[in-house]
């Protein structure tokens, strides 16, 4: 069976090179033999094995040779999301650990650095020699950060003193670098800096008690009085326009979770159901679930086509948050559903983690929230419908 027959029912993986599906191939071994055996386990105790992090970051995943010409050319943006697809149809918690560096924190600094700053740190983010993460959520601001953002900044001399607190940072613990945006005392713009993790004044503390994204570790972090150069501040954010353009890119890689995440569901339920006994015969020979399974992979083909063609218009330039918007709301929403159904099909035994189908729909809710919710989505999409602005002041 080839790589995504299953659940790429009407082929999308065809617009991968031959190049590009060896890596992803090469991908999915590692994941199906590694990491899938332990992601149960972990997932109960609330921790991010090792074991899945060290060899995930040296399969050279983000531009790897085979896919950009031997590192004469990007890789495309088609491999970028199918490499993301792959992650999250194993779990959402890796799909989000690596989209922590390879989407979020390399947007950081691919929008928001000078050139010369993009010149020292790109290569470092690339191969992880430099780990950061996207500090922008706020214990009190989430929804309406644009306006609400309570960080400070505050210059002195050569350097800044940053005060506030950032929450729900995954991979913040094993970051080298914070990406903090705060607000600028003087203008009351937003600006960026580069936060060593480990500078006088950072607090990390360990959320607990989540019911989603178990083995992604986040964190709520406190800035007290914590001194930054201004060698390391983002040269190009001056403004939260400019963070909105970091964001414009990054949901479409939210909108590859949430279709990955149906994926892993899908699976899931369907191997279930062409294993598991009742009344004397499988359950897959049963109507009722062969109609959940159909509006299943319905969802997750609407899904993939979607992003599939989104991640096409993005690759020729043209980025609208109201395009990013729409796919990042749909695709949560038929996600939603999706692992409702595949948890519905199994069972009892949908609630185990035995069966997979419980940590995708656990982990779902996270997702369907995290990098703008529905609402949220729907007033960008809505906005340029209208050509109103239905948000609250």
């Amino acid at each position: 069976m080839d790589l995504y027959s299953v659940c790429d029912w009407y082929d999308a993986a065809a617009l991968l090179t031959e190049d590009e599906r060896l890596v992803l191939g090469r991908l999915r071994d590692f994941l199906e033999t590694t990491a899938k055996p332990l992601v149960g386990e972990y997932w109960e105790r609330g921790e991010f094995p090792d074991e899945i992090a060290r060899p995930l970051i040296g399969l050279d995943l983000m531009e790897p040779a085979e896919a950009t010409a031997n590192r004469t050319r990007p890789a495309r943006g088609i491999y970028h999301g199918f490499r993301i697809f792959e992650l999250a149809r194993t779990d959402a918690s890796i799909a989000t650990f690596y989209t922590a560096q390879a989407g979020l924190f390399r947007t950081a600094i691919r929008v928001g650095a000078s050139e010369e700053q993009k010149k020292e740190w790109m290569p470092k983010v690339i191969d992880f020699t430099l780990k950061g993460v996207f500090s922008l959520t706020e214990p009190e601001h989430g929804s309406d950060i644009a306006g609400g953002l309570a960080t400070t900044a505050r210059r002195d001399g050569d350097a800044w003193v940053i005060d506030g607190a950032k929450r729900w940072i995954g991979g913040a613990s094993t970051a080298d670098v914070l990406a903090v945006f705060a607000r600028d005392v003087a203008d009351g713009q937003v600006k960026a800096f580069l936060v060593p993790r480990g500078a006088p004044g950072v607090t990390l503390t360990k959320i607990h008690r989540k019911t989603a994204l178990r083995m992604m570790q986040n964190a709520h972090i406190t800035l007290d009085g914590v001194r930054v150069t201004e060698a390391d501040r983002l040269h190009n954010v001056n403004s939260f326009r400019d963070v909105a353009a970091m964001l414009r890119a990054m949901r479409s890689d939210v909108a590859w979770i949430a279709t990955g995440i149906q994926a892993g569901a899908f699976e899931a339920a369907l191997r279930y159901v062409t294993e598991r006994e009742q009344f004397g015969r499988q359950l897959g020979g049963f109507q009722l679930v062969q109609e959940k399974l159909a509006r299943m992979l319905g969802n997750l083909t609407s899904s993939l086509a979607l992003v599939v063609r989104l991640t096409e218009q993005q690759e020729k330039g043209v980025y609208r948050d109201q395009d990013s918007a729409l796919a990042k709301m749909q695709t949560s929403l038929l996600m939603r559903e999706t692992v409702a159904l595949a948890r519905e099909v199994v069972g009892g035994n949908g609630i185990t983690l035995d069966a997979d189908v419980a940590r995708f729909h656990a982990d779902a809710e996270a997702v369907y929230s995290y990098e703008g919710t529905h609402e949220i989505n729907a007033l960008i999409v809505g906005r340029a419908l209208t050509g109103q602005s239905a948000f609250t002041k």
